[in-house]
């Protein structure tokens, strides 16, 4: 016969940390969403709070931690495989890296915080945001030499 007992305390802390890998990936997802890169709003969330919920799962039902790190690694390589998709190349560009490495400290974000590592999420998402705004504004700043004026010297 199945058990449904309510065991309020942990639907309490897993609610929690699931609201903390959304609300965490939302300063990421405001700026790729305001750069209009291929990532914006629904992902980025998503990513994390899906990284958050294998994470959760895998705590709860593998007591090895062996096992544990096996489904970290296989969320790890998935979220990387997502990353991948934003990136794009064009001749001699190459866009979307800044993205994909987003989507990928996203993921870590929603692990961090699955383990109750909050310092850890926090400062991935402080730093990741930091880095997208401030390196989006540097990089412009940096006058780009044409590829053209390259090949004529």
């Amino acid at each position: 016969m199945l058990n449904f007992d309510i065991d309020w305390p942990i639907i309490i802390d897993h609610s929690f940390s699931l609201g903390m890998a959304f609300l965490l990936a939302l300063p990421i997802a405001i700026n790729r969403e305001t750069e209009t890169r291929s990532a914006g709003l629904r992902t980025f969330p998503i990513v994390s709070v899906s990284a958050c919920g294998f994470i959760l799962i895998a705590s709860h039902v593998f007591s090895d931690v062996n096992a544990q790190a096996r489904v970290i690694q296989g969320v790890i390589t998935g979220i990387g495989f997502i990353g991948g998709g934003a990136i794009l190349k064009s001749d001699a560009q190459v866009t979307g890296l800044a993205t994909a490495a987003s989507i990928w400290t996203t993921g870590a974000i929603g692990i961090a915080v699955a383990w109750h590592r909050y310092e850890i999420a926090i400062v991935l998402s402080l730093v990741t945001f930091l880095t997208l705004r401030l390196g989006t504004t540097a990089k412009k700043a940096i006058p780009q030499e044409d590829d053209n004026s390259q090949s004529n010297k």
